[in-house]
């Protein structure tokens, strides 16, 4: 295909979409993105040569304010309720339409690429958008396309990001002015009225793993890293569990840090970034994160010095949510194209605010699916709309809310992966020891780490196991680098009564919460905890 030929269908696309093709700005540079960032007073240059930026009102997901079209596609096969909310086809046009009237003769910016590290399983996407900064944001975090891919691009999915475009909830159908709203028959997501740029990274995980089981592929929300020896490890958790911190290993090459599709052939990441909590991030603790932070990455809602321009990642004034985007190859050694084996070893992670869990055990089969599918951690605040303080909660595949279809569906090929390969899974804790949060203290990160080692390096392997009869766990005695009090939580509590009181709740709660799932094993059932 011929330049002008490349530039006719580009333009003929953008139309279709009511778009003027001269006031689009596709794929910009970095470096010219952040001039027209600051030009705009969208955000400003820091003295680390980062973009700052603030996203105003909205500093995390809107979980209240995302849907998804109800159609013939997917009337049975999204798991509706609270989480996938349904929205009419028609509600949904009437929109678009709306939508597109008013982007008319605005100012936009495209960027066009791809998601999925395996060009076999890969989607190419289109992000528009009406801020430079979260053009640089999906420059950053999505597969950025060589010169001749660009050319021959043909968009399966587009996400609209049209920030200044507020919905009128009693006309338009929506929660509030705000919307994210996902048609997997079009693959088209609009979005409205919120800045926060990870709805876009969110929006588009939720497509691929809504796709990606029709193609046999296991979608999922996990960081991985692989050894010198090419032993793969995954990393399952909701955000502020430590996925991205605990990947970022100097010792380890990193092949994503969020989100990762499973397929025979091997792991495979989804994004070519990363999008890294930063809040009271530290060089000495989080080396490759804090070296990242550098000329093109992103920083959202994190406070500036007005003097010095350095960032103060300690100041959690707007949001606890402060957060860092940068390319995979910000991180030295990182795996570019960013694919790995078939996994040695599944690690699933939880902040248990409770301070009563384990920090270290490991799963059987039916233990994982069973833990797979409870996805029990604490809400960390920011990550949010109202989160203020950690919340417990059971986010089903430690990501219910971009897992459109049914847990079964996502936990019956995790099973299956675990038999085929014999892979090992464990279940590491970096919440709270010692007491509840705003009793006992976090988990010193540098134990995490260590337990993270002795599972990858197989240390584990020689020493002894007690069984925890209450959370059907299994816990190593000792762990090379953790004091042996650490790893049994009833020991650092000093009030026993209390803590037997609090592991008792939440063995209810988790007893409570596998209720829901009708379609599962009495084997999986019975693998969480015994009341």
């Amino acid at each position: 295909m011929s330049e002008s030929e490349s530039a006719a269908k580009f333009n003929s696309q953008i139309s279709a979409f009511g778009i003027n093709p001269s006031k689009i700005h596709r794929n910009l540079s970095v470096e010219k993105l952040v001039e027209i960032a600051v030009e705009k007073n969208e955000g400003m240059v820091t003295s680390t040569g980062s973009l700052s930026v603030k996203t105003g009102k909205y500093t995390g997901r809107s979980p209240d304010d995302r849907f998804i079209v109800f159609d013939d596609l997917t009337h049975d096969k999204v798991h509706w309720g609270k989480v996938n909310k349904q929205f009419p086809t028609e509600t949904f046009e009437k929109l678009s339409q709306k939508m597109k009237k008013f982007v008319g003769g605005k100012e936009l910016f495209v960027f066009d690429g791809f998601v999925g590290a395996d060009p076999e399983n890969r989607l190419s996407i289109r992000i528009i958008t009406d801020h430079a900064w979260q053009s640089l944001f999906a420059h950053q975090l999505f597969i950025r396309p060589s010169a001749a891919e660009l050319e021959s691009h043909e968009p399966e999915l587009t996400v609209m990001c049209i920030n200044g475009f507020e919905a009128i909830p009693e006309v338009d159908g929506t929660n509030s002015n705000a919307f994210i709203l996902i048609n997997l028959t079009k693959k088209l997501v609009l979005i409205g009225a919120t800045n926060y740029a990870g709805e876009i990274k969110k929006s588009v995980f939720s497509v691929m793993n809504f796709l990606l089981p029709s193609k046999d592929v296991f979608p999922m929300h996990c960081s991985s890293n692989v050894g010198k020896d090419g032993d793969t490890v995954l990393f399952f958790g909701l955000s502020g569990t430590g996925k991205t911190t605990l990947s970022a290993d100097p010792e380890r090459m990193l092949i994503g840090d969020d989100e990762h599709g499973w397929s025979d052939k091997g792991i495979f990441n989804v994004e070519g970034g990363c999008y890294a909590k930063c809040i009271n991030l530290k060089e000495e603790s989080e080396p490759q994160i804090w070296n990242a932070i550098k000329k093109g990455a992103v920083l959202e809602n994190v406070i500036i010095d007005k003097e010095s321009l350095k960032p103060d990642f300690d100041d959690g004034s707007l949001t606890e949510n402060t957060r860092a985007a940068y390319p995979l190859d910000y991180i030295p050694k990182a795996v570019i194209p960013s694919v790995g084996g078939i996994p040695k070893v599944i690690i699933f992670l939880t902040a248990d605010a409770m301070g009563v869990l384990p920090p270290l055990s490991k799963l059987s089969k039916n233990g994982a699916m069973f833990h797979f599918m409870s996805g029990y951690t604490s809400k960390l605040a920011g990550t949010e709309r109202g989160i203020k303080e950690p919340k417990a909660t059971f986010s089903k595949c430690f990501g219910a809310p971009f897992m459109p279809r049914l847990a079964s569906v996502y936990a019956k090929m995790l099973g299956e992966k675990i038999s085929t390969h014999n892979t090992a899974v464990y279940l590491i804790n970096t919440g709270w020891s010692g007491g509840p949060y705003g009793v006992g203290k976090r988990i010193k990160i540098e134990y995490s780490r260590a337990m993270v080692t002795a599972v990858i390096n197989g240390s584990l392997d020689i020493v002894k196991f007690s069984h925890n009869d209450l959370f059907n766990l299994d816990i190593p005695t000792e762990c090379p680098g953790v004091p042996s009090e650490v790893l049994e939580p009833r020991n650092t509590w000093v009030d026993k009564d209390a803590y037997d009181l609090s592991a008792k709740k939440l063995a209810q709660m988790f007893v409570d919460n596998f209720k829901k799932f009708k379609d599962v094993s009495e084997e999986i059932r019975q693998a969480g905890p015994k009341i």
